[in-house]
């Protein structure tokens, strides 16, 4: 049994603004994707899949495309596509039963520690999970954008992050199943959800941030500047 890792990395982050995508901003001296890699090519012997957009030609001048470990394949307009694009080009080489880790692109303070975890965890269940936090906020449902209707339950809400593992033959049925259906997930658990089965959450760090707007730049910047001082 295998374990793929797959970074979807083929999106232009329109929520982050600017003609430079997120994954492609710098930090410190490296850029995101990169930070993002060299944390994912600490885990076991995995090949990575970095799913980019065919017409990206900044990836090509990283030199991290060199390593031995990762390989590019093309990805699709929103990211389960990139997702299921990759999935496909493992076809031939991955086993039903081999896990799958997919793990965003613009998550580049992942702690490996919580990524060990997460596989110590699930390499036994029946379906895999995903690393999330607790809800610590309170959490209103709002309707027509300003209007509160209720307050929920926090107690049993969790903030879903990456990475998310699941089985190859599972994954690859869930997202050609959305695909059928004309039916976007926003991530991996939830198309598998629909499926009828129960992925578990393994409980991860909150440091374990998404970039997804500028101001999150700093956030990440300071992470990783406390997490290099811990170490």
């Amino acid at each position: 049994m295998s374990l793929w890792i797959i970074v979807p990395a083929a999106g232009v982050g329109r929520r982050f603004g600017g003609t430079v995508p997120k994954q492609y901003q710098l930090l410190d001296e490296a850029t995101v994707m990169e930070h993002t890699l060299k944390r994912l090519l600490a885990i076991d012997s995995s090949i990575i899949l970095v799913a980019v957009n065919k017409e990206d030609d900044r990836w090509q001048q990283l030199g991290i495309i060199e390593h031995p470990r990762i390989r590019t394949v093309h990805g699709g307009e929103e990211r389960v596509d990139s997702v299921r694009l990759a999935l496909e080009c493992l076809h031939s080489e991955a086993h039903v039963d081999d896990w799958v880790l997919v793990h965003d692109v613009a998550r580049p303070c992942v702690r490996v520690s919580d990524i060990n975890k997460l596989i110590d965890q699930l390499i036994d269940h029946d379906v895999g999970g995903l690393l999330a936090t607790p809800v610590s906020d309170t959490v209103k449902r709002v309707l027509n954008g300003r209007d509160i209707e209720s307050t929920e339950d926090r107690s049993q809400l969790w903030a879903a992050q990456t990475p998310q593992m699941f089985r190859y033959g599972l994954l690859s049925w869930s997202l050609k199943t959305a695909k059928r259906d004309q039916w976007q997930p926003t991530d991996e658990a939830a198309a598998v959800e629909k499926l009828g089965y129960t992925p578990q959450v393994v409980e991860g760090s909150r440091d374990n941030v998404k970039i997804t707007r500028s101001e999150d730049m700093a956030i990440a910047r300071a992470i990783m500047a406390y997490q290099q001082e811990q170490q």
